[in-house]
Order: C-alpha cells, then sequence, then structure tokens
C-alpha cells in the first residue's frame, strides 16, 4: 500500500546530526536544534507582518498609490491564508522538509521582488508571492514541533514559538519606523530594506533548517485533491477581497454581493470535492467527527476575530489619541507582548507536568473578556497609557493561554498521519477568524467615528466658546475626513479633544463588543474534551502504527489504527526533558 522513501528508524542521512533515534525518539539538544532553525523561519514572517503594517503608508505616498495600498494587504492575506491548509496536506503525503524549504525560498524571493517594484500593482503582485512563502512558515513549524516532541512536553516546546511572536510584534514597528524614516540608505529608499533585510535572515533560515531538518517520512499512495484546492480558492478569494475592500466598496454594493455569490458557489463545490474524495481530500470532512477538531476550529474562528480586534485597536487609540508614533506605540505594547510570552511559557510547562490543557483556553478567555471590558470603561481620551498597562498585560495572558493549548489538543487526537493537516486547519481557522473580526471592528468603528465625533464637537463648541468660533469659522473642516488623523496631532489641545474623546467614546463600543465576541468561545471551549496526553511524538506514533496496518488496505482502518498508535500507554510519562534516556 505504502512505498517508503526513508524507513523509519534508518540510517540518518549524511551530516543530520538532529535526525533521531532508531525509536523514533529525539533527544533534548536535538529537538532545540531543530527548534533553532525553525524559530528564524518564523521569525521571519512574523516581523515582516508587523514592518510592513509600520511603513504601508510610506511606501504608497513614495509608489504614488496610496489609494491602491490595501490591495498589497489584500494579495498577501490571500495567498497565505489560501496556501496554509495546503502546506499541512501536503506535508502529511510527502513529508515537512521539502515544503518547509519551499516556503522559506518563496518568501526570500517574493522579499527581493519587493524591494524592487516601481508600482502599487507590482507590490501587490509580489506581496502574493511572499504570501505564498508565509502560509507555511507557521502552520509548518507547529506541525514539526508535533513530529519530533511528544503531547505531553510538546506545549513547553511551543511555548518559544510565541516568545518569537512577541519579539516581532515589538520589533517590527520600531524597524518599520527606523527604514520608513529615512528617505535614502545607502543610495535606496529607505523602505526597499524593509523588504530586503529579508534575504539575508531567509538565507540564515533555510541553511539551518537544511541543515538540521531530517525527519524519516513514510510516503502512501495518494491522489491529489486538485479540485478541492481550485473550490477553495472560489471559496475564499471573494470573501477575502470583500473582508479588506467591503468598507470602501460598501457592504451591500454590486461588488460586494457578486464577492458573497461567487464564494458561496466556491464554499459548495469545496464541500462536494471534499466527500469525493474522501481521505485524500484536502480538509477530509470525518475530522469534524473529532470533537477535539470540530470544537477547536470553531473556537478559533470566534478567537481570531476577538484577538485580532483587540490587537488592531490597542495601536489605533495609542497613534490617535495619545499622538505616539508607530515605532512609540510598539514599544507601549510591550507589557502586552510579555503577558502574552508568560502566558504561553506558564502554561507549557504547566501542561507538561499536569497533562491537563483543557482549563488554560477557558482561562485565557475569561481573562481577555476581563481585559477588554475594563479597557471599554477605562479607554478615555485622557486616559494614562500607565493606567492600560495592567489591562494589556491581562489581555496578552489570556492570548498566551490559548494559542498553544488549542494546538496541542488537536494534535494529540487526531491521526498522526494527519497531523500536518489537523495543524494547518486550525491555523487557518484562526485566520479566518482574524480577518472577519478585523473587518467587522473597522467597519463599526469607522461607522460610529462620525457620529461619536460630531456629538464631541457640539458639546465642546457648547461649553468652550473657542471651539464654537472654529466651528462657525470652518477651522475644524478637516474632521469631516477621517481617512487621515494626522490633522488631529497639528490642532491645538482645545480643539483636539473632541476628536480624541470621539475616537475614544468609538473604541469603547468596539472593545465591548469584541469582549462579547471572545466571550462566545468560552461556551464554545466548555466543550472541548480533556483527553490523556499520548508520551509518544507523532513520528514514533507513525512508526508503532505502521506494523500494525502495513496488511490493513482501508484508508478508515488504517486511520483507527493509527489512532490507536497515538493514544497513551499504560507506560507513566517519562520524567525529565524529553530524550534524556538516549543520550
Amino acid at each position: 500500500m505504502s512505498q517508503t522513501t526513508q524507513r523509519p528508524g534508518g540510517p540518518a542521512p549524511h551530516g543530520a546530526s538532529t535526525a533521531g533515534g532508531a525509536d523514533g525518539a529525539f533527544t533534548h539538544r536535538q529537538i532545540v536544534t531543530i527548534l533553532v532553525g525553525l524559530m528564524v523561519a518564523m521569525f521571519l514572517a512574523a516581523l515582516d507582518q508587523t514592518v510592513v503594517a509600520t511603513a504601508i503608508r510610506t511606501i504608497a505616498d513614495d509608489l504614488q498609490g496610496y489609494d491602491l495600498q490595501a490591495w498589497a494587504t489584500t494579495a498577501f492575506l490571500i495567498t497565505s491564508t489560501i496556501a496554509t491548509p495546503l502546506y499541512g496536506k501536503l506535508s502529511d503525503i510527502y513529508g515537512r522538509r521539502p515544503f518547509y524549504l519551499f516556503a522559506i525560498a518563496i518568501f526570500v524571493v517574493g522579499s527581493a521582488l519587493c524591494g524592487i517594484a516601481d508600482t502599487m500593482y507590482q507590490l501587490a503582485a509580489y506581496r502574493a508571492v511572499q504570501g505564498i512563502g508565509a502560509g507555511g512558515l507557521m502552520s509548518l513549524a507547529l506541525a514539526i514541533i508535533g513530529d519530533i516532541v511528544p503531547p505531553r512536553e510538546r506545549s513547553r516546546y511551543q511555548g518559544y514559538f510565541m516568545a518569537v511572536f512577541g519579539t516581532s510584534s515589538v520589533l517590527g514597528p520600531v524597524i518599520g519606523g527606523f527604514f520608513a524614516g529615512h528617505a535614502s540608505i545607502v543610495g535606496v529608499d529607505g523602505w526597499r530594506w524593509i523588504f530586503w533585510i529579508n534575504v539575508p535572515l531567509g538565507v540564515l533560515a533555510f541553511a539551518a533548517v537544511w541543515r538540521v531538518l531530517h525527519l524519516p517520512h513514510e510516503r502512501r499512495d495518494h491522489r491529489i485533491d486538485w479540485p478541492g484546492a481550485l473550490a477553495l480558492v472560489t471559496f475564499l478569494v471573494p470573501l477575502l477581497i470583500v473582508a479588506e475592500q467591503g468598507r470602501t466598496w460598501g457592504w451591500t454594493s454590486g461588488r460586494a454581493v457578486t464577492c458573497y455569490a461567487i464564494g458561496a458557489v466556491g464554499f459548495v463545490l469545496f464541500v462536494l470535492a471534499e466527500r469525493a474524495y474522501r481521505d485524500d481530500a484536502l480538509l477530509p470532512l470525518r475530522l469534524f467527527a473529532n470533537r477535539s477538531f470540530a470544537v477547536s476550529g470553531i473556537g478559533s474562528v470566534v478567537m481570531g476575530a476577538g484577538m485580532f480586534g483587540g490587537l488592531l485597536l490597542l495601536p489605533q487609540y495609542l497613534q490617535i489619541v495619545h499622538g505616539s508614533s508607530a515605532t512609540v506605540a510598539g514599544l507601549q505594547m510591550i507589557p502586552l507582548v510579555a503577558g502574552i510570552m508568560v502566558g504561553a511559557m506558564s502554561s507549557g510547562i504547566a501542561i507538561s507536568r499536569t497533562g491537563k490543557y483543557k482549563v488554560f483556553p477557558l482561562v485565557g478567555i475569561a481573562l481577555m473578556v476581563v481585559a477588554l471590558l475594563s479597557m471599554s470603561f477605562v479607554v478615555g481620551a485622557d486616559t494614562s497609557i500607565w493606567a492600560i498597562v495592567p489591562f494589556m498585560v491581562l489581555l496578552g495572558l489570556g492570548l498566551g493561554f490559548n494559542f498553544q493549548p488549542v494546538i496541542l489538543a488537536v494534535q494529540n487526537a487526531v491521526s498522526p498521519r494527519e497531523m500536518g493537516v489537523a495543524t494547518s486547519s486550525v491555523t487557518f481557522f484562526r485566520q479566518m477568524g482574524g480577518t472577519i473580526g478585523t473587518a467587522a471592528f473597522l467597519s463599526i468603528l469607522f461607522t460610529r467615528l462620525p457620529e461619536d465625533i460630531g456629538d464631541r464637537v457640539a458639546t465642546a463648541a457648547a461649553e468652550d466658546p473657542r471651539v464654537a468660533q472654529a466651528v462657525q469659522s470652518g477651522r475644524l473642516e478637516a474632521g469631516t475626513d477621517l481617512s487621515d488623523t494626522s490633522f488631529i496631532q497639528e490642532l491645538p489641545g482645545f480643539l483636539a479633544q473632541p476628536f480624541k474623546a470621539g475616537f475614544s467614546d468609538s473604541i469603547d463600543l468596539v472593545f465591548l463588543i469584541a469582549a462579547v465576541v471572545v466571550a462566545v468561545g468560552f461556551f464554545v471551549f466548555l466543550f472541548l474534551p480533556q483527553l490523556e496526553l499520548s508520551n509518544k511524538s507523532g513520528i514514533q506514533a507513525r512508526q508503532q502504527s505502521a506494523t500494525s496496518t502495513h496488511d490493513v488496505e482501508d484508508p478508515a482502518e488504517q486511520a483507527t489504527e493509527a489512532v490507536g498508535a497515538a493514544s497513551p500507554t499504560s507506560t507513566a510519562p517519562p520524567v525529565g526533558r524529553p530524550g534524556d534516556a538516549n543520550r
């Protein structure tokens, strides 16, 4: 039934000091060595998103395409979102290493091309190339850790990934602001270095992964689900476009309705294709019969929406109300990032010691709801940044408690042969939730802003003759166009105050709505089963299942056998770090 490209437990590739032992176990040193290579690649992708977001206006102005800047973001979002489940499925079939190297290489090529773009259309096309690579960097890294680390220890190692995510969140705006703030560096536009800096980092990541990542893999006979892939494109592209452009077009405009209709047709075609391809499907529908997978998928959509709502609104508030630059706002977000890192690390250590993971998403959601609700009441035009810091830490802790335990729950519950598609699917659901949440929250924010600012200006005019005179003289006409809020920082304090107060009122409402959305996730994760964590890594489970399924031809029976091999044995979990016995 299967053709083995590298026999489990066979000789390691030349120079592969990290290929694991004959029993599929990896020592702590081997795991950390592989982890370093993965973290470099993940840092590359995570940093790029925050760096570009900081500098996109400068880039758009230089390329004379201010009104087209959203397409550079949309193109990256479309290709990265679509690529995520493709990487997961294909890596299950052919192995993680070639696709992870491919993802890094494509990302580097896209970055180099972005640095030579002469128009916004070119930049959007090159950002799409970047997105193809970025789609595999996060999901495949999590799947690779699942391959080499038993679930009981996995969350501890995955916590390092959150440290990478948090560090990039702080460094991104700082680096982006530095490069965008220089008209020229070494005779080249400063913003172009935002993309070119990825090239040496990418080469380093490629070399590290090439050197250290050598995993045994058993190739299986398969059909490629091309109809499902095409249907997924038809389903997602229109919806992602309308999510990014709907606020500009109008959510009920002709173009938006056309996108909805095409997306609905694509969804129906996708479901039909997945039913026809069954176990070979891009996203096997039977996975939704697994309660851990179904609950984690739905919960990830909800959490993605609420998470990105909070992460998006805080920098907006800091920049518009407090007048912080993008660079300074990034540094002011350090308490939230610190909370994420502490939450991820502490939950990982606790899970490895107790084997219990269900409690962390529930506690994390509770912390996020408290933080968002508190900020909806505390945040105002005159609120000190220090007054917000405790709630930023709470929000970060809640996020840190949610990221890894949800991935761990899915990886522990599915067949080890489907770890890639399961991991990438949860990542995909979270991305979709984030896209929907960002579109919805920005739409609410900009719908309420004119009304809230108008009310504040009217109140201020009734109380302060100077404001009334400014309104009568037309001095506040700039406030009618909220597509560029930089004018607020140029106004005298008594005139800027109504705008800042109005913006704070609008953002308070969005924080409140985000809290309600996140609270829904609590009730979803109540149904997450608490399964005993296996003491076998994905590779070890696949090797054991191979010995009991090589004579079984039915795919459904193979999946059942594989799940049995991944489940906990009667042997107590090993004490200490994984692989100590192999040293």
